[in-house]
């Protein structure tokens, strides 16, 4: 595996074609090694990158303290059988005057994760444009754990028609159905045994909706177990349509159940298909 810091070096080493992109932040998990095995079967070349970013963090967030080890990451990627692993630093990627931003309007980032987190969602669609630029992929691939965020950049490759497939593979889990994060790292281990709490309203949401019942109901369910935990303070729980993320009256095909909160060690957020 090819491993390059620098800009010139990463378009030194790319091929003209056919390249599986995967964007990380790192401290590599296996949902992110799932978007690799992805990636590699679909397309002869495959790049991952490794870059924290600074512009997706507001004030008070864990910037500085985010997992990072990449030497760690480095082997996980190359016993994967990525091509080309890109990691480079902040200058690198941000020279002095680096002065644009990209920013995706309505819904997409006004709600939710974009309410919670201001600016968040304009400091990935600036880096991650960067990156497809820079990269110049065929496909890239993105976990659906972050479903907001898989829709705010299909959103953007369609506006601003970037020539190329972004592809969403479904959030792998643990066994009890905590959805594997980086940031699963920060929880204690008394913390990590109720932290599968944002799953289990997800899951009993689901159940209401297989049985007849209607979305306010459905809410009710989902309410109701995360009660059991008052530790987590709910940022939001709500189902949405899976396109637009507004809220719901009534199911709708594909309709998606959203929850996010904060522990005391760490903030989760979690979603699931809840009316296939």
């Amino acid at each position: 595996m090819n491993v390059v810091r620098t800009v010139a070096e990463l378009r030194a080493a790319l091929p003209r074609e056919g390249v599986g992109f995967v964007p990380t932040m790192g401290y590599l998990h296996a949902g992110h090694l799932a978007l690799v095995r992805r990636a590699r079967a679909e397309n002869p070349f495959t790049v991952v990158s490794i870059f924290v970013n600074p512009l997706q963090f507001g004030p008070g967030e864990d910037y500085h303290r985010y997992p990072r080890d990449l030497e760690r990451d480095r082997a996980l990627l190359e016993e994967a059988g990525v091509d080309l692993l890109f990691a480079p630093s902040v200058e690198e990627m941000y020279p002095p005057g680096f002065a644009t931003r990209v920013s995706v309007e309505g819904p997409l980032t006004a709600l939710w994760e974009g309410a919670v987190r201001p600016g968040h969602f304009q400091g990935v669609a600036t880096v991650v444009a960067r990156l497809f630029l820079l990269v110049g992929p065929s496909r890239a691939y993105f976990g659906e754990k972050d479903y907001q965020q898989l829709l705010l950049i299909r959103k953007m490759v369609r506006d601003l028609g970037f020539p190329l497939e972004v592809v969403g593979v479904p959030t792998v889990r643990e066994e009890d159905g905590l959805a594997l994060s980086s940031r699963n790292v920060y929880l204690s281990p008394e913390t990590r045994k109720r932290a599968n709490v944002l799953y289990r309203a997800l899951a009993a949401m689901r159940e209401v909706a297989g049985k007849g019942g209607r979305v306010a109901e459905a809410l009710r369910a989902g309410e109701a177990v995360l009660a059991e935990v008052p530790e987590f303070r709910k940022d939001y729980l709500a189902l949405v349509h899976p396109e637009t993320l507004l809220p719901l009256s009534d199911w709708v095909e594909g309709a998606r159940g959203i929850v996010a909160g904060r522990f005391p060690e760490a903030r989760l957020i979690d979603n699931l298909e809840v009316y296939p």
